[in-house]
């Protein structure tokens, strides 16, 4: 409620709990997710002339990108983080497309990801840029009493990327698993 924008002038403590899970997630994302949340309740806590004050849980206090935000601010930490993410070649400095199928037995799923996988390496459109990872389980693997898979392509030039699973997407209905999963394509995912 607090990072919500809510108005409570007596709140004088805030915590937040295990932002280990933020600071080593397998979501690039979430540490800056993190240092958005700090910031706002930060601001919440010591309103009307109170002193306020914000406890973190933490195993790693000498996170740097923890260190950074709470001795030098949200912007020293977000140059930061976007120099990892440059070192890293993660977005902006690549493009994402998300491939995930689904399935009811967490058999066809990974099969027909893997049938997608060759095609895409197979095809004359693909260059020695394209980075495919996968199949691997989603971060949940199993919604809905489905198993979900998936892969990610990865490329530094975002019209490429989008010229390659274009022309692989005519032929994808080829594949034998195909018409045996669900499977949708996320073009710059906000969520692995």
């Amino acid at each position: 409620m607090l990072a919500k924008g809510h108005h409570f002038p007596d709140v004088t403590l805030v915590s937040l709990l295990d932002v280990d899970g933020a600071l080593f997630s397998a979501d690039f994302r979430s540490a800056e997710r993190f240092a958005q949340l700090y910031t706002q309740v930060s601001g919440r806590a010591g309103r009307a002339g109170k002193q306020g004050e914000v406890i973190l849980q933490t195993h790693h206090p000498e996170h740097p990108l923890l260190q950074t935000l709470l001795y030098k601010g949200y912007d020293a930490f977000a140059e930061q983080a976007l120099a990892e993410r440059q070192t890293m070649q993660l977005p902006p400095w690549t493009s994402h497309v998300l491939i995930r199928a689904e399935d009811h037995n967490n058999q066809q799923a990974p099969l027909f990801l893997q049938q997608l996988r060759n095609l895409l390496q197979a095809s004359p459109l693909a260059d020695e840029k394209l980075w495919v990872l996968g199949p691997v389980p989603a971060l949940a693997p199993k919604r809905g009493g489905r198993w979900r898979w998936q892969i990610l392509l990865q490329h530094p030039s975002r019209v490429r990327l989008q010229h390659i699973v274009s022309g692989t997407l005519a032929l994808i209905n080829t594949l034998p698993e195909a018409r045996k999963v669900k499977w949708v394509l996320d073009v710059d995912p906000i969520e692995g």
